[in-house]
């Protein structure tokens, strides 16, 4: 590797270095202790362990080369290289291409000055399709060339970055390297002779955290398949701590949570991550989820500043945040103060010509906000009049939806947009909230609950005249203050609006979903029936879903989201959640508020599996344990809370709460996220702390906090006796009477201090865990049905099973489309999650089968998966490639010989011949994938019907019972299968068959009497289909055979070479062929053979071999 010229001072080095080439310019040293028999001695050892502990050139390359001139003590250091091939390369190229040109100079500074700029340059054109793109590139590649020659990765692997620190290996701390990667968590460390390696793939992490105990200040933990890592002594803990979870997170969605992977362009390429961007990444997420804006923005800029609070009088210090369309401000403690300014409400952005460095920013209904002490100024005031006038260019080609913005306005006046429905001529797309269809309010009589609701409108509107009303609204703790109270019935579906976000996704998306509407109106799917089904169990009690009105609407939202998202579709609590929606929101409000909940604020909460809830559980789990340590004591087994709050979670309280309290949940959900459900649920468990710690049992505390859920009123609630389901509790009950409006005051007040940082940690950590459960929770699922075909123990199956998986994760590190990831969907059936296609076969075959050392290896894999393959996909599972294996190993005499002719005949059996006639039987991967699908494209007009009639349809469409059932009894069948069943091998298929057979014997100590046995059963075959073929035609033109096949002592060349004469006679009127009952009887005859196939295997030494070597053999491929 070429390097920036740097000088060195030979004087003091020489004891460290060994000259081994030398010319009048240039000098090739050896760093001592390297490539000497025994290390170099106690030198060797002591050079051995600077490298690899010091931060200096030196660690990196045992071999270098300086640049000298004549009369100079100073050399400048101008390449290095891992091994002796790489350094002999670059001197070569020197002698090559420099050393002639360097005689033309005058002067040794003009001969300096010229290699320092040769090299300079080779530097710079290696630098273009380099994938270090760090602050400091030199030290950066120099890490990148000792991380690729310590761990030996493909040079694809990317090297994120790296730290010094010290590895605990027991007790004893261990001074390394930890190289941070794309695919991989690796340390290095060599201290004395000792040499420490660690490779661990991040999707292999189930547990990563900070931890401190008494040795160990500040170490971070990671939990890999059942070990315990630890490392310290960073200098930097928290950011290597941020990166690592990361890229354990990337790790994980990518390999296994398809589902949000797909939806996350911005790690499509693992070969583009860099720790820049993934800082980056990590700061705009955070952006987008404070400010809750669309998934599309990304933070620009961030600018220091201070915001002028017209209603305070004084200015606070803060952040102005930049993205593609809003100007977004939070003050330094992210309470006191935010602001979110859409690029198209913005009318003009100024400058002041004061000292004060001023912004002033102008938005439509007469607002203007102030931002005082921006750095660069005059540039940020240029770039924001650009963005401004790009967005009212969109503003003006699109359709406005009219959301009002200003002071006076009202959000609740959107633009109606009727739309016909085929399916109900009658019906509209809803323009008003159910409540107020159903529940208008009666100001002649106005009780005293209807007061108090009118004094809560009162003290928004004084808000709303202090701080604005609409999206660009002041955000302060008095905001806050007031969510707690209860927003007014009048204003919720407003306020809804505008805390979620939702206003800026239907501002920016005019008629999308009358369009979604009209596009899914007819469908019909699981989804669709789903729906259906739930229709009638959303608040059934409330009268808005006892009409006609309130389902269709209801319909109508659920079936759009379901078509706007088809991996969500729908999932079952989302109908309670959408109702309660409809209740305070216009329909199409109602809509944006679902997509708000289920992109944004609870991320894969209604997916296929619900991981965003389980997690959220855990992260609610660990705060019990942090807040209410007493109740964690008394509950011995934790997911209690994780069965008896999933409700919680997935409802938001509203499927536990009568629906007057469940609103004020929802008010302080949209305000402050899911933190708000976590206060809640704590401030829920220490309300009932003292009954549940004398609860027996599980079902005991489940009692007591249902009964307590009963007693939850909203004594301010305007809404009618007979909507309220509080209002039933009997007034003389001995249970007090909690209201919801106290026990959320006393969930801010308690736990307010969780902060928003903490929580997404929390998530992170526990995300690695929750995936890590489902994915043993699916191993023991597909090992536990495995097992009951195959003759393997289950820790050989286990073993097996994690090999499989890992060689479909590992084809996946490097490639942006791999088929791996393509076809893994968690809502499959267990054994249907993970399958491999014909290359990774290959190359598990190549490490597992006994059979992998006969030259036809390419071929007997590719007849083997397509034999696997019955259904013609291209794919097979664990069971099927489980089941191959166990032959191999496990199998009677009779089993393998039937695979091996199952293998050697249709549909597994095709003509096989490399393009390239210099690799032999060698098959590129694209002949391999070639030859695996021809039976797919020959076959698939004879197939069509029957798969139709015999697999049920998967993924998201309809279910054929009837199908599954006709498909197991078809399992069933196969079991049974007689030998009798199998169809005659023709004569090419056994002459294929007997050169397999000559191949598996290759090299086995009794080779030499397999060869002769196999020769007589050949022999003995040709003789009997002879003498059967005389009976039928006494003509017959295959006399060759009989004389050609007899040598009992032929050799491999003389037996199959000879039949392949006899076959190639232009016309024959009878084919011969064997059934397999001739060929097994004949190859029992044969003592030798039956040795051979009878012979014990050792799969579980084969298993710990391939376990070890499988990365380094993939690497080599």
């Amino acid at each position: 590797m070429w390097l920036k010229p740097e000088e060195v001072l030979l004087k003091n080095a020489l004891k460290l270095w060994l000259m081994e080439r030398s010319n009048e310019y240039f000098v090739l040293q050896r760093r001592r202790g390297y490539g000497e028999e025994g290390g170099g001695g106690l030198t060797g050892l002591l050079v051995g362990t600077l490298d690899s502990v010091l931060d200096s050139t030196a660690k990196v390359a045992p071999f270098r080369i300086l640049h000298q001139t004549p009369d100079s003590q100073v050399y400048l250091s101008i390449a290095c290289g891992a091994n002796r091939e790489e350094i002999t390369k670059h001197w070569d190229w020197l002698e090559q291409n420099i050393m002639k040109t360097l005689s033309v100079f005058d002067s040794n500074e003009d001969i300096t000055n010229f290699v320092q700029g040769k090299i300079r340059g080779l530097i710079a054109e290696e630098g273009k399709d380099s994938f270090a793109k760090e602050d400091d590139p030199e030290k950066f590649r120099e890490a990148l060339l000792k991380f690729e020659k310590s761990f030996g990765l493909p040079e694809q692997e990317k090297l994120v970055t790296y730290y010094s620190c010290s590895y605990w290996k027991g007790r004893v701390p261990c001074q390394g390297w930890l190289y941070l990667s794309t695919n991989f968590l690796s340390f290095y460390s060599f201290l004395l002779g000792s040499e420490i390696k660690l490779i661990i793939s991040w999707d292999a992490i189930s547990k990563l955290e900070k931890t401190s105990t008494v040795i160990l200040t500040e170490s971070i933990h990671v939990c890999s398949q059942g070990e315990d890592h630890y490392f310290s002594m960073f200098l930097h803990i928290n950011e290597t701590y941020l990166l690592m979870e990361q890229l354990a997170n990337y790790a994980i969605k990518r390999l296994f949570d398809k589902e949000t992977f797909d939806n996350d362009p911005v790690l499509d390429d693992p070969l583009q991550i860099t720790k820049r961007g993934l800082e980056y990444r990590a700061h705009s997420e955070q952006f987008k989820a404070f400010f809750r804006l669309p998934k599309e923005e990304t933070l620009k800029e961030v600018h220091e500043c201070f915001l002028w609070v017209p209603f305070s009088h004084f200015s606070t210090h803060g952040k102005m945040c930049i993205s593609e369309n809003y100007i977004c401000f939070a003050s330094q403690d992210g309470n006191l103060c935010s602001v979110i300014i859409p690029l198209r409400e913005v009318l003009a952005v100024d400058k002041t010509d004061d000292s004060n460095r001023s912004v002033i920013i102008s938005i439509k209904g007469k607002t203007a906000f102030r931002f005082n002490e921006v750095k660069d100024f005059e540039q940020l005031v240029a770039k924001l009049r650009l963005k401004c006038r790009a967005a009212s260019t969109q503003c003006d080609v699109s359709t406005e939806v009219a959301i009002s913005s200003d002071a006076t306005g009202q959000c609740d006046h959107f633009e109606e947009q009727a739309l016909t429905c085929p399916k109900e001529c009658s019906k509209t797309v809803n323009t008003e909230a159910l409540m107020t269809v159903f529940h208008p309010q009666n100001l002649e009589n106005l009780d005293s609950k209807m007061l108090k609701e009118k004094m809560k409108e009162q003290s928004w509107n004084i808000l709303f005249s202090e701080c604005g009303r609409g999206v660009s609204m002041f955000r302060t703790k008095k905001t806050r203050d007031l969510v707690v109270r209860g927003i007014p019935e009048t204003l919720r579906g407003e306020l809804w609006m505008l805390f979620s976000g939702a206003v800026n996704d239907m501002a920016t998306n005019p008629g999308y979903y009358a369009e979604v509407v009209e596009q899914s109106l007819g469908t019909c799917n699981l989804a669709t029936e789903e729906i259906e089904r739930d229709l009638r169990r959303s608040l059934p009690e409330h009268p808005a879903f006892q009409s006609d009105t309130g389902i269709s609407a209801l319909r109508r939202v659920l079936t759009a989201y379901a078509y706007r998202n088809p991996k969500i579709g729908y999932c079952q609590a989302m109908n309670i959640l959408t109702s309660v929606l409809l209740l305070y929101a216009k329909e199409e409000e109602a809509f944006w508020l679902l997509v708000a909940v289920c992109e944004r604020m609870l991320p894969d909460y209604f997916n296929r599996r619900i991981i965003g809830a389980l997690v959220d559980q855990a992260v609610f789990e660990e705060l019990i344990r942090d807040h209410l340590p007493q109740l964690t004591e008394h509950m011995t087994d934790m997911t209690f809370f994780s069965s008896v709050s999933l409700s919680w979670f997935l409802t938001l309280f509203i499927s536990v709460l009568p629906i007057e309290s469940a609103v004020n949940v929802v008010d302080c959900f949209f305000y402050d996220g899911i933190k708000a459900i976590l206060q809640l649920g704590l401030a829920i468990l220490d309300y009932n702390l003292d009954k549940l710690l004398t609860c027996k049992d599980d079902a005991e505390a489940v009692t007591a906090l249902n009964r307590f859920f009963d007693n939850v009123i909203n004594k301010d609630s305007p809404l009618p006796s007979n909507v309220q389901q509080g209002s039933n509790i009997d007034e003389k009950s001995s249970h007090t009477k909690v209201d919801i409006t106290d026990l959320i005051k006393e969930s801010n007040e308690k736990y307010g201090s969780i902060r928003y940082e903490d929580i997404h940690s929390m998530r992170c950590r526990n995300r690695l865990y929750v995936i890590q459960t489902l994915e043993e929770t699916t191993k023991q699922n597909v090992l536990r049905v495995v097992s009951q075909d195959v003759k393997m123990n289950l820790q050989e199956l286990d073993e097996l099973y994690v090999i499989f998986k890992k060689e479909l994760f590992i084809s996946c590190y490097w490639y942006l489309s791999c088929p791996g990831l393509k076809h893994h969907d968690p809502s499959l059936s267990y054994l249907e999650q993970y399958q491999i296609d014909c290359q990774q076969f290959r190359v598990l075959y190549h490490l597992l089968s006994p059979w992998a050392h006969s030259a036809n290896k390419d071929s007997l894999a590719l007849w083997t998966f397509r034999l696997l393959d019955e259904n013609s996909d291209c794919l097979i599972n664990f069971k099927e490639f489980s089941s191959a294996i166990d032959i191999m190993y496990n199998g009677s005499f009779t089993e393998k010989l039937k695979l091996l002719f199952k293998m050697h005949i249709p549909p597994a059996y095709t003509e096989v011949m490399s393009k390239t006639s210099s690799k032999g039987d060698e098959l590129s991967t694209e002949e391999l994938l070639y030859f695996s699908q021809l039976q797919v494209s020959k076959h698939t007009d004879e197939k069509e019907t029957e798969s139709g009639r015999n697999t049920p349809e998967k993924g998201k469409g309809k279910i054929d019972i009837q199908a599954y059932l006709s498909q197991w009894q078809d399992e069933l069948l196969k079991k049974e299968e007689n030998i009798k069943d199998l169809p005659r091998m023709n004569q090419s298929q056994f002459i294929q068959f007997s050169k397999t057979l000559y191949n598996l014997f290759h090299e086995d100590p009794e080779e030499e009497s397999l060869y002769q046995a196999i020769a007589v059963v050949t022999n003995l075959l040709l003789r009997m289909e002879e003498v059967g073929r005389k009976l039928h035609s006494p003509t017959s033109s295959a006399k060759g055979f009989s004389g050609t096949a007899c040598d009992s002592g032929s050799r491999e060349g003389n037996a199959y070479s000879n039949m392949e004469k006899g076959s190639s006679s232009p016309r024959e009127e009878h084919q011969w062929s064997f059934a397999f009952e001739q060929i097994l009887a004949s190859l029992l005859n044969e003592p030798a053979l039956v040795r051979f196939f009878e012979r014990p295997l050792d799969l579980k030494a084969r298993l710990e071999n391939v376990k070890s070597s499988q990365l380094r053999s993939r690497t080599k491929v």
